[in-house]
């Protein structure tokens, strides 16, 4: 699926969905990559390595910082793929070097589910679903 570059570079992983926004400050532990905010879509779960896949961000401009922190403690996604980015979630994709696609031709609600291996190409401006995971995983 084709979609619009926002931070190039190219990486492999799992998809984790989340039909929240995120707000990386206050909302994701900066050293594990554990989300932590009360009654988010994906509270618990670790971000790390990960496809993250979520609508837009929210929050603070010091996100930007926090997804670089995240990078430099190796608890960052391998690529995030929004439904549209907003400057926070693009300045910290791009300082950090996390390959970042939004507008896909589809959507990513429809075609992607946990767990499914996805390449994020974000410097060709595309992602391919290499693995489609049998059963959604628990969310």
């Amino acid at each position: 699926m084709k979609g619009r570059t926002i931070s190039r570079g190219c990486a492999k992983g799992e998809v984790l969905l989340s039909t929240d926004p995120i707000s990386f400050l206050g909302s994701v532990d900066p050293k594990t990559g554990v989300v932590s905010e009360e009654n988010h879509a994906i509270v618990g779960k670790s971000i790390k390595n990960k496809v993250l896949v979520f609508p837009y961000g929210k929050g603070s401009t010091v996100g930007s910082y926090v997804m670089y922190q995240l990078k430099k403690n190796g608890s960052a996604p391998a690529a995030i793929i929004n439904l549209e980015t907003e400057p926070i979630v693009a300045v910290g994709a791009i300082i950090s070097e996390i390959p970042l696609i939004d507008m896909l031709e589809k959507n990513p609600y429809t075609i992607l589910k946990n767990g499914d291996l996805v390449l994020v190409n974000g410097s060709e401006g595309y992602i391919e679903v290499i693995e489609q995971e049998a059963n959604e995983i628990e969310k």
